[in-house]
């Protein structure tokens, strides 16, 4: 991936643009990663599913109870199987 600085888009659109319609770009600020630039194409393959729904994420505050109670139900099955991590 390459790296430009937010800078750098004043100067260098056309180049920054260039990049990003073949991979992802990476754009700094102060030295920290800030945002990533990329083709239209790219984001919605990030963005949709091979059928076309929106994949979601979750954090713990916002999971859904549907899904959290699926997520603890596998876990338990796990946990009653003996799959207890150690080797």
């Amino acid at each position: 991936m390459r790296t430009f600085t937010t800078a750098d888009l004043n100067k260098k659109v056309g180049d920054i643009t260039d990049a990003a319609r073949r991979e992802p770009v990476l754009l700094t600020h102060h030295r920290k990663p800030r945002f990533v630039l990329m083709s239209v194409e790219a984001y919605e393959s990030l963005t949709q599913s091979k059928t076309g729904n929106r994949r979601t994420g979750f954090t713990l505050e916002t999971i859904p109870d549907d899904v959290a109670g699926g997520l603890l139900a596998l876990a338990d099955q796990y946990e009653r199987e003996g799959g207890n991590g150690d080797a």
